[in-house]
């Protein structure tokens, strides 16, 4: 792991630090690492695959929920969901990854390696398509 620096709040114990220190890095390696022992020792074990598939589409979900009332045309029916929508976006966002943290532990896949090989096949694939585009100039 990266350095970790204290955040203000006290190490109470093993994981504390998810919410007592803030790390200055962390690489999406050893994000699947520390969900990997979170779910190992706070968790007690995964979800089967199909469980977090599931629970997958309800975080992304609760991602466009919030997204159509901050950017699209909904609102929000109270003020306060209103004033912390910014803020729930984030933490929405953060399930969604966790989530999928999950599902490529379970499955073997190494999220970091997965994300190079995917850009350098976009880029491969769309290096003049995009640039091209007249519907994006």
């Amino acid at each position: 792991m990266h350095k970790i620096r204290q955040a203000g709040t006290q190490n109470v114990g093993r994981f504390a630090y998810l919410t007592a220190f803030k790390a200055d890095i962390m690489t999406i390696r050893e994000a699947q690492q520390l969900v990997d022992d979170w779910i190992r020792t706070v968790g007690i074990r995964y979800f089967n695959e199909l469980t977090n598939t599931a629970i997958l589409t309800e975080e992304v979900g609760e991602v466009a929920r919030l997204m159509a009332r901050l950017y699209g045309e909904q609102s929000f029916k109270t003020p306060e969901q209103a004033a912390s929508a910014r803020a729930d976006l984030g933490d929405e966002m953060a399930d969604v990854l966790f989530v999928l943290i999950c599902l490529a532990n379970q499955t073997g896949v190494d999220l970091e390696e997965s994300l190079r090989r995917n850009l350098a096949k976009k880029t491969k694939r769309d290096l003049k398509r995009h640039r091209d585009n007249p519907k994006l100039k």
